[in-house]
């Protein structure tokens, strides 16, 4: 079994695909190893390849606000990100790179187990739930696969772009918050 010292430090030399040519830190993934949920966005901006950690940008501070209107704080939870190295420009991961980058996220959710996994956005849904998922359509719906429960919900940087998906978003995190809660009721059972 994987430790996430030697997980990184893999990931830190992959060549797989162009990205690593371009980025300035690997964004691995931040929070609690032990977490029993997980949120996945779709991949590092700017300031989280210049800092080297997920969600620390505009989105991030949402993401953290909306943490903490259902109780919980980034250091609970584990956050990362599908791909690991910043797309030129901001642009939505191709699948080449996705597909590059999968064995890292399918053994850095290993390592962490966690019994539900949050997929911020339609890159991440369509990773991880579906590869027709319409987030639109279909956040806020759960989704049991492998014996863990998924949903997906607007990314951060959506909500920041358009404030009027913004009350779906937080129903979406209040269920989450519900069935996070009744897993710790039940002992981290479902």
């Amino acid at each position: 079994m994987d430790t996430f010292e030697q997980l990184k430090n893999e990931c830190m030399c992959c060549e797989r695909c162009g990205l690593c040519a371009t980025r300035h830190n690997l964004v691995f993934g931040v929070g609690n190893e032990n977490a029993d949920l997980m949120f996945i966005g779709e991949g590092p901006g700017e300031k989280e390849d210049l800092q080297g950690e997920p969600f620390v940008g505009p989105a991030g501070q949402l993401l953290d606000v909306m943490l903490k209107l259902i109780g919980l704080d980034r250091r609970e939870v584990y956050i990362a990100n599908i791909i690991k190295c910043r797309p030129p420009m901001n642009r939505d991961p191709n699948p080449e790179e996705r597909s590059s980058c999968a064995e890292w996220l399918e053994r850095q959710i290993a390592l962490v187990d966690p019994k539900i996994i949050v997929c911020l956005g339609r890159i991440s849904a369509v990773s991880l739930i579906s590869s027709d998922f319409k987030i639109t359509r279909e956040h806020g719906t759960w989704f049991t696969i492998d014996g863990r429960d998924y949903i997906a919900t607007y990314h951060p940087s959506a909500l920041l772009r358009d404030e009027s998906k913004r009350p779906d978003a937080f129903a979406d995190f209040r269920m989450i918050h519900a069935a996070y809660r009744e897993l710790k009721k039940n002992g981290g059972e479902k």
